[in-house]
């Protein structure tokens, strides 16, 4: 028997077990080989005549049900975020309100460039960013609550079945997970996948997670556009972020990574009851991340930014860029200058927009501002949204990136391919959603 027809024989043999069991050979042999170790098991060990039932066997009954598992997972991310929402927002109003009483003061000092400056550029730019800590820790918050009660290695257990048919290995999630926090710990955390081409995709599609440094643009778009639900718009870039991250893994692993697929195998620790200085702690590490890069590299940005804005130089930037982002709303100059910082850090755009637009009282500022001066409607707030979701990751996530593959080719692949579909998902929000307006 030739080759070839070993393989067809294999591939018909393998669509015939999933015709008639509904799952792939792998999952099969693996049921058979836990089955034959109970069946020994039963055979060696004694037991008692009734087994105790734990607290954690009882709840997992529920959580890593075959039909409920996937359905409750989002039901506690959609909780998550609901919650952040309302606990942060009076937090985030208050922040707001003290940045704008503190840029008012600065904006008399003279002479009229340093008041300029430290108004518009230090407390409008940076001011913006770090109002938004209380949503930025409260997220990590509830992260960390679910890591520490033990779910989230569930929710890897329970996402193992599908990432598997997907051609990915369960571990892969792990990483996609971790990359709700910041992608380069993320990326770094795909070393406990064996397979090399498992691993491959799953750094491929990483940045493509929502990360700490886009919520505050989630936050203040949703704020200003969706004031009525913030939480589910917010999930919603959430959401499109996981879900064409695992498609495009299926298709990489297709494509161009074909190969088997690794096996997973995860102990599931007890249930336990997250203590308030481990939740802290596990907060405080994520997020003064978030605040160190606010106080070097997006401070830095945001003084360039109102340099060149107070020289006139940013808009000729902007305005030779603006016009590829016409088809998906935001051609205007200052939302292409807000994309290409943001290149830095994410969060650079909402540090750009503060400097632009200075003392604007909050996110319902910005959204008139955003209204009124660049026309954007909740329709284009959602496409710049998506744009910066998938759009080119951060220097230092480009910069993992070339480290853990250790080739420039897979490096200027995923900052090709994120922009390309970026752009093209935003344009299609608009366009498809300018035939409803």
């Amino acid at each position: 028997m030739s080759d070839g027809e070993i393989i067809n024989t294999r591939n018909d043999s393998l669509a015939h077990l999933r015709r008639i069991h509904g799952d792939d050979a792998e999952t099969m042999i693996a049921d058979a080989r836990y089955g034959f170790i109970s069946g020994l098991m039963q055979d060696v060990l004694e037991k008692p005549s009734v087994a105790k039932v734990t607290m954690t066997d009882r709840i997992d009954r529920l959580m890593l049900n075959r039909w409920l598992g996937i359905p409750l997972f989002l039901v506690i991310l959609f909780g998550v975020f609901q919650f952040t929402f309302t606990v942060s927002t009076p937090l985030i109003d208050w922040i707001s309100r003290g940045m704008d009483w503190l840029a008012e003061q600065a904006a008399v000092i003279s002479p009229a460039w340093l008041g300029s400056l430290l108004s518009d550029g230090v407390i409008g730019g940076v001011g913006a960013v770090l109002t938004f800590i209380p949503i930025i820790f409260l997220l990590y918050i509830a992260m960390s609550i679910l890591e520490d009660t033990g779910y989230l290695a569930r929710a890897a257990f329970v996402m193992d079945r599908l990432m598997h048919r997907l051609g990915l290995h369960g571990r892969s999630f792990v990483t996609l997970m971790l990359g709700f926090g910041c992608s380069v710990a993320a990326i770094m955390s795909s070393r406990t996948i064996e397979n090399p081409k498992d691993r491959l995709a799953t750094i491929l599609v990483t940045p493509l997670m929502s990360c700490g440094g886009r919520l505050p643009i989630y936050v203040l778009l949703a704020a200003a556009f969706f004031t009525a639900h913030q939480g589910l718009v917010v999930f919603g870039m959430y959401a499109i972020g996981v879900i064409l991250a695992i498609l495009l893994a299926w298709l990489f692993r297709k494509k161009l990574l074909s190969g088997e697929s690794g096996h997973f195998v995860m102990e599931l620790p007890p249930y336990r009851l997250p203590t308030i200085t481990g939740v802290l702690a596990h907060a405080w590490e994520h997020g003064k991340a978030f605040l160190i890069r606010a106080g070097t590299l997006i401070f830095g940005a945001v003084v360039i930014i109102w340099f060149l804005n107070y020289f006139n130089v940013l808009d000729n930037i902007g305005r030779a860029i603006a016009p590829v982002f016409s088809t998906a709303g935001f051609g205007q100059w200052q939302a292409a200058v807000a994309l290409i910082f943001g290149v830095l850090a994410k969060e650079t755009v909402v540090g750009t927009f503060g400097t632009l637009f200075p003392a604007t009282e909050g996110t319902a500022g910005f959204g008139a501002v955003l209204g009124t001066e660049l026309g954007w409607t909740p329709l284009i707030a959602f496409a710049f949204m998506a744009m910066v979701l998938l759009y080119i990751p951060c220097v230092a996530t480009l910069g993992i990136i070339r480290k853990e593959t250790g080739s420039w080719k897979w490096t200027f692949f995923a900052f090709g391919y994120t922009l390309v579909l970026g752009w093209l998902v935003a344009t299609l929000i608009y366009q498809i959603g300018s035939l409803f307006a």
